[in-house]
């Protein structure tokens, strides 16, 4: 569990990041949850997109993935959910 000031932390960071992945009308699929772990332990710190032709609520969909891949959610905004879990190599500093 995170806390406030780490949460603020990652926030300012994800302000840079561009979305990796996009949640279409397939909505989430086994391919997808795995790049997303994937990609969760290679950066720690993701943005995903949902595009408008995905049928799912958009907090649904943040917990659904939250859940699958065991990271956290940092922030909804729009149709952009950032994403963190820590990685074995610990790449951003929370201190």
């Amino acid at each position: 569990m995170l806390t406030t000031k780490q949460k603020v932390k990652l926030r300012s960071l994800a302000m840079n990041l561009r979305p990796i992945f996009q949640v279409g009308k397939d909505s989430l699929s086994a391919n997808l949850i795995e790049g997303l772990n994937n990609a969760l332990e290679a950066h720690e710190l993701i943005k995903v997109t949902v595009l408008k032709n995905c049928s799912d609520s958009i907090k649904e969909l943040a917990l659904d993935i939250s859940s699958k891949t065991h990271s956290e959610i940092i922030q909804i905004i729009g149709r952009n959910i950032v994403f963190y879990r820590k990685s074995k190599k610990q790449l951003i500093d929370l201190s």
